[in-house]
């Protein structure tokens, strides 16, 4: 069962609703349930990690703040942004959680190459870098040997709302995006290659796609 990795198509949903269907998949889930992908886009919102500092929120604005349990400290999700959720039985497959962040971030640095674009993590901060910006954003929370969280990859969205942050807790830290790196134009474009690169890298063997949440836990609409 380790082998099968089932992609779940969500489009764009609210961040809270989706935020509880992991934590309930997460808890409901036991050794034989095939790992999940969840692929989406967010409505604009601020969401702070269990690391959060009050100062890094300058002005938000309009844009809700949502504590949640990942860790890390304050990123923007919104509308042109990539968002995968990994939920996974690292324990069954005999990973630790350094090992995922790596994977993670070595997927992000795959699809980037394929655009002839350097990307790098950082040993200091998590997430994936061009030379001095922020490309994509990485925040986990491990529950019973079993991850939910993910990445926020920048796509082609607008930016602005980072300056209302010092992004993932750094003062005047710079966003960049994929489609200003003329890598994906489009969340379309770069979602089914970061799923399949993850997928290769990782050696699931199967493969399911599948739209929408499943129907035994949390819906999200």
């Amino acid at each position: 069962m380790s082998s099968d990795l089932i992609i779940r198509q969500l489009g764009r949903q609210p961040y809270e609703p989706v935020w509880a269907a992991m934590q309930q998949f997460t808890d409901q889930r036991d050794s034989d349930t095939p790992d999940e992908l969840w692929v989406l886009e967010h409505d604009p919102v601020f969401t702070q990690g269990q690391a959060g500092k009050e100062e890094h929120i300058l002005a938000p604005g309009d844009i809700p703040i949502v504590k949640v349990d990942r860790g890390g400290q304050v990123t923007y999700h919104g509308p042109g942004q990539l968002v995968v959720y990994f939920l996974l039985d690292i324990r069954r497959r005999k990973m630790g959680v350094r090992q995922l962040v790596n994977q993670i971030e070595a997927t992000i640095v795959d699809l980037m190459a394929r655009y002839q674009v350097t990307a790098a993590a950082r040993p200091d901060a998590p997430g994936v870098y061009v030379d001095d910006t922020k490309l994509c954003s990485l925040g986990l929370r491990i529950r019973k040997g079993c991850s939910f969280h993910g990445l926020a990859l920048n796509v082609n969205m607008d930016l602005s709302p980072f300056l209302r942050i010092n992004p993932c807790g750094y003062a005047g830290m710079q966003m960049v995006q994929t489609a200003s790196l003329n890598g994906p134009q489009t969340v379309a474009e770069a979602a089914p290659q970061v799923t399949e690169i993850f997928a290769e890298r990782l050696g699931y063997q199967h493969i399911h796609e599948q739209t929408g949440f499943a129907k035994d836990y949390v819906q999200a609409s």
